[in-house]
């Protein structure tokens, strides 16, 4: 039996997933008795304060915070006695944060995690480096919970825990196929979304990275998969924050892959941007002062949050695990469907910024109710999977589990020109 834990929780962004979250936050209002929500101006989180209260009857704390700036973040964790910190805010400011919650000996959680702000590169490095200093001051923290990474991670911890005695291979499975109506638009945060699908590409095979063509190459590697309920959908090779990790912590894994979906007329934004030098990171100058290039189309394209009116169709995203049990080998399905229509009406949001916003509320669960216990800094499959999926499956993410077969090893080999 848990003992039932009532706390502070602090959210740090107020996008799409950041409003999901507080949402999520206000109708588990019996374990976050008091909700704070942060961002750099306070037009978003006021807005979602009041939809928030129409909805559910919460009253939550709005702030505005410099999430670039350590001192500021500290100020109102002790301003609002908070015990976990979820951030949700750009990836850039992962190291920021935990500083400031390793200032003040409160819990931390993510959903993506660290890369620098002039570099599209992505691991978890720097962030595994504050291992000793959460140990010693005696707090967690838990790296990408959102749902790939942070659920799927979870998927393949519980199959093992329930149905295997070891991994051998894993693909991991996301498409959206929901339609927004839009001629090009990211399900969230543009600029990070961007920079995450244009990296090199890289797969696990027998212990080593596997590199191959990137998405818009047309040598990439890519399947037609049958996705349940939404049906055959074009997926293609991906790296993945959650592979690094999972290659790490899953002992005797062969082979691991990520694969999402993307539509050709995407691929064909992506490719015209990348030509023209949209999609750039570094600074360039325009009328005698330097600009970001990818920032100023972040400012063009339709916000993340916007699109969830009119959203229509289904995410499915899962993980196919090919396991040894007592010395027979079987292959498992587990997977969510979520609908981006329901998703609007329950929290006016996209399914993307549900899946990603609610898995982070069940872990401050986790940590609030002391189910994950510990200090220092964990990555989802190090975790109990079974109380966390249960408890999502609860807040509106269920997964199926059906028996299937392999995926063919053959998939990521690149195509011929």
């Amino acid at each position: 039996m848990y003992i039932l834990y009532m706390g502070t929780v602090l959210i740090i962004g107020a996008g799409g997933v950041g409003s999901v979250t507080a949402h999520k936050c206000a109708m588990n209002s019996n374990v976050f008795t008091k909700i704070h929500l942060a961002s750099r101006t306070i037009t978003k989180p006021d807005a979602i304060k009041k939809d928030i209260r129409k909805r559910w009857g919460v009253n939550i704390q709005t702030h505005t915070v410099n999430a670039d700036k350590v001192q500021e973040i500290t100020a109102l964790i002790k301003k609002t006695n908070t015990e976990v910190v979820i951030n949700v805010a750009l990836p850039y400011q992962d190291l920021v944060i935990m500083d400031a919650c390793l200032k003040t000996g409160v819990h931390y959680i993510d959903t993506a995690n660290y890369e620098p702000r002039d570099e599209a590169h992505f691991e978890y490095s720097w962030q595994w480096a504050y291992r000793s200093r959460f140990k010693k001051k005696g707090i967690m923290a838990v790296l990408g919970v959102g749902f790939d990474p942070g659920v799927t991670n979870a998927y393949i911890a519980y199959l093992l825990k329930k149905y295997f005695d070891k991994v051998r291979f894993v693909d991991i499975l996301d498409a959206n196929a929901g339609s927004h109506g839009k001629s090009f638009a990211t399900n969230f945060n543009p600029e990070i979304n961007i920079r995450e699908v244009t990296q090199e590409v890289k797969h696990f095979n027998k212990g080593k990275w596997i590199k191959t063509p990137p998405i818009m190459d047309p040598r990439s590697a890519h399947f037609t998969f049958n996705y349940p309920v939404a049906g055959p959908k074009e997926s293609y090779l991906l790296f993945h924050e959650e592979m690094e990790s999972l290659a790490k912590n899953i002992l005797g894994l062969e082979r691991l892959r990520f694969w999402m979906t993307f539509g050709e007329n995407y691929l064909t934004h992506l490719r015209v941007m990348e030509s023209i030098g949209i999609s750039r990171i570094d600074p360039v100058m325009f009328e005698g002062r330097p600009i970001i290039p990818i920032q100023f189309l972040k400012a063009l394209l339709p916000d993340p949050a916007s699109l969830a009116t009119g959203y229509s169709g289904k995410a499915v995203i899962g993980c196919i695990v090919t396991g040894v049990k007592n010395g027979k080998e079987s292959t498992k399905y587990i997977y969510n469907v979520t609908d981006h229509a329901k998703c609007f009406r329950e929290v006016g949001s996209q399914a993307i910024s549900y899946t990603a916003g609610v898995p982070p509320v069940i872990a401050a669960m986790m940590i609030m109710k002391g189910i994950w216990k510990g200090a220092g800094v964990f990555n989802v499959e190090e975790l109990d999977p079974v109380p966390f999926l249960k408890e999502l499956a609860k807040n509106g993410l269920p997964y199926k589990i059906v028996n299937y077969k392999p995926l063919p090893a053959e998939l990521d080999l690149p195509r011929k020109k």
